[in-house]
């Protein structure tokens, strides 16, 4: 897989958590811990979508 390809596949990633987590939020019965998990997850993507593209 390239390097380019990675890169989307990440960004994709990144999209469909953010997604599930403004899903989650609105929804009262997803706990918060679930919601907390999401947002690490989706947090771990962005910084590694970050030192891929070599942005700071």
């Amino acid at each position: 897989m390239s390097m380019n390809a990675h890169l989307q596949e990440l960004r994709r990633k990144h999209q469909v958590l953010s997604s599930e987590v403004e899903r989650a939020q609105r929804s009262p019965s997803i706990d918060d811990l679930h919601v907390a998990a999401l947002k690490k997850q989706k947090l771990q993507i962005k910084e590694e979508i970050h030192r891929l593209s070599g942005q700071d």
